[in-house]
């Protein structure tokens, strides 16, 4: 799998890279090994090189996360990024019986692992905390996994917006929770919100 190309027509052309994807015979292994754990490795070291080496302002005092919390924030939120993609496949799967889908593990994990390519991409903003807020770009994820959803689980058109929103709130739901434990963990004193 070529990564660039992937990424680039999975953000350009999405309906016709799901229908792409849906034909590929991809492992859990090839879509982890060969694409999320290289991708979800941006937000991770340009959250890190923002947080620590070049630090943010607020209200005129600037401040930096020291290099070791800076280091284990990076680490849990990678390793634990990689988690919830995992566990937004095995939940997409799960709900699928209930919106007239069939289960199909596969298919379930390439949703969630394709689906994350712009918020991935969009986490390069972090490396300059003022420019953060761009990471707001991420939020098309939301759009490549209704149509990686509409794509490869076949839903019935009248349940589709049903199975979408309840794998959003989920979704949405862990990546809460994940900025939540490795703000606690990895920060300390500092906000557990700042994770994000």
């Amino acid at each position: 799998m070529d990564l660039v190309n992937r990424t680039k027509k999975i953000l350009l052309t999405p309906a016709m890279e799901w229908e792409v994807i849906k034909r590929e015979d991809l492992t859990t292994a090839d879509m982890f090994s060969g694409y999320a754990v290289i991708l979800a490795a941006i937000p991770a070291a340009a959250g890190f090189i923002g947080k620590s080496l070049v630090g943010f302002s607020f209200m005129g005092i600037h401040s930096r996360l020291p290099i070791f919390r800076g280091l284990v924030w990076a680490i849990l939120y990678y390793l634990l990024s990689l988690a919830g993609v995992y566990l937004l496949g095995v939940i997409i799967d799960a709900l699928a019986p209930s919106f007239g889908s069939r289960k199909d593990m596969n298919a379930s994990l390439k949703i969630a692992v394709f689906s994350m390519s712009a918020a991935w991409i969009a986490g390069v903003f972090q490396i300059i905390p003022a420019l953060s807020i761009l990471s707001i770009f991420g939020l098309y994820s939301f759009y490549l996994l209704f149509i990686g959803m509409r794509s490869l689980k076949e839903v019935q058109s009248e349940k589709m917006v049903g199975y979408f929103v309840v794998t959003l709130i989920v979704g949405l739901f862990i990546y809460i929770l994940i900025g939540v434990i490795v703000g606690a963990i990895a920060l300390g004193g500092y906000a557990a919100l700042s994770a994000f």
